[in-house]
């Protein structure tokens, strides 16, 4: 049986197969030799130095397209010789393509490609990966929301019980924060440079000083769906990258505090959990139902956004035109985001087994009549009481009341007969405000940004 050092690539690894598709090294090294041979036929194309005949340009596109084993099992004998894992691409590919060697890799510095491969790593796994999973999430929060929207919730600030709400508005400020970010990233465009050893085109001017080398690569490094920077060091700045890594740290900030407060919901009694056959919640209490999904997510989300925020930092400095440390860090982005991707699921799942207790909810509320003395003292004030809030102050702070303690002060006020008459109609889980209005605002909006 192989070792592995990390649950990514032992407990998790079969449900982060397809991270583990785009971020291992033969990913690298397949999404490198696209950008060469991609190079290659844009280089062709300015008809300065050589031409590509049908055949030759059909043999490049059905290698970009094909990359397997064999293929990354020659790159690493030729990066045993060149340590050098950029070179050995190149050397592959010019074994491949003896006619067009000399013009593999033309005026290139390495980090030309390694930043244009790696932000199509990321590029990819944002589209075809994680907004997906995050459109899930937020299918999944609409339609909890919209089913429970005028279920009346306790609500609970400092911890305390407060002005009641609704268990589907509480669901909607998460849905409506996730949405936020969802525009973010659904409009995010990776940035890359092509501009040699130190951001000058200093090799291409030398080899052609009369053509624009400038648009060509802007023209190239559009075509491939990234945005050009023009303005660099050897090392493409990676603050695209950075922010990146930021739009998917406030994601897993937002799941996270969901995550919290599903669990203190569950603990609660709010939320109740659907049994799975088979499960088994403790070795020793048959009874037990545990929130592993939101605890498994939580405890994922912190590794990831640990990782990310160094990778946000480090990977935005380089030593004056460039050093290699940027190179190792890199290489962990798959972990990072393969922990964000596993509590998206975790969150995902713990949402899909989440059931509202309706009556323990309005039991709750129910014991809390203390919670009328805001709309109480409010109206009253607006009748013109002066006294409201300190009478209402006087009446509730610490202190156990009921219904009849807030009638019996309406019935020695001043108040005008019909203010009396409306807060009398009053009770604690009616007492939600627009909440069911701003919930369904929310969904709506939800519904037509993440059809079904």
């Amino acid at each position: 049986m192989p070792k592995e050092i990390s649950p990514l690539d032992g407990r998790y690894a079969g449900r982060l197969g397809d991270l583990a598709e785009l971020f291992c090294e033969q990913s690298l090294m397949r999404h490198r030799c696209r950008v060469e041979l991609a190079w290659l036929e844009a280089l062709a194309a300015t008809g300065r130095f050589f031409q590509l005949d049908a055949a030759g340009s059909a043999a490049i596109r059905r290698a970009r397209e094909s990359f397997d084993d064999a293929d990354f099992a020659a790159i690493k004998r030729f990066e045993a010789k060149t340590a050098h894992d950029v070179m050995a691409c190149v050397e592959f590919l010019r074994e491949r393509f003896p006619a067009q060697a000399e013009w593999i890799h033309f005026a290139l510095t390495s980090e030309d490609v390694n930043n244009l491969a790696w932000s199509l790593i990321f590029r990819n796994y944002a589209t075809r990966l994680q907004l997906p999973l995050l459109d899930k999430i937020i299918r999944k929060l609409t339609e909890l929301a919209k089913q429970w929207q005028d279920a009346p919730f306790p609500a609970k600030t400092h911890g305390q019980p407060a002005s009641p709400t609704t268990a589907g508005k509480e669901l909607a400020v998460f849905l409506a924060r996730l949405l936020r970010q969802r525009r973010q990233l659904h409009g995010f465009c990776f940035r890359g440079k092509l501009n040699g050893a130190t951001g000058n085109w200093s090799a291409f001017a030398a080899a052609d000083p009369d053509f624009n080398w400038i648009a060509c690569s802007r023209q190239f490094v559009e075509t491939l769906g990234l945005e050009f920077n023009a303005v660099t060091t050897q090392i493409e700045d990676h603050d695209a990258w950075s922010e990146y890594f930021s739009i998917t740290r406030r994601i897993n900030t937002i799941l996270l505090d969901l995550d919290v407060d599903a669990w203190e919901y569950i603990s609660r009694g709010f939320f109740g959990q659907r049994t799975k056959a088979g499960e088994v919640g403790s070795s020793t209490m048959p009874h037990k139902i545990n929130p592993i999904r939101f605890e498994n997510s939580e405890g994922n989300l912190v590794l990831a956004n640990s990782l990310l925020s160094a990778l946000s930092e480090r990977l935005c400095l380089s030593r004056m035109q460039r050093d290699l440390s940027d190179s190792t860090v890199v290489r962990n982005v798959g972990v990072a985001l393969a922990h964000s991707h596993l509590a998206w699921q975790e969150t995902l799942a713990g949402l899909e087994s989440v059931e509202l207790d309706a009556a323990a909810c309005r039991a709750e509320l129910e014991k809390s009549p203390q919670l009328l003395a805001e709309p109480y003292q409010i109206v009253l004030r607006g009748a013109g009481m002066k006294d409201a809030y300190e009478k209402l102050k006087d009446l509730t702070r610490g202190r156990a009341v009921t219904l009849a303690d807030f009638h019996r002060l309406l019935d020695s006020s001043s108040a005008p007969e019909p203010v009396k008459q409306r807060l009398r109609k009053l009770d604690v889980c009616s007492y939600t405000g627009l909440a069911a209005r701003i919930c369904r605002d929310v969904v709506t909006a939800a519904e037509q940004e993440v059809p079904d």
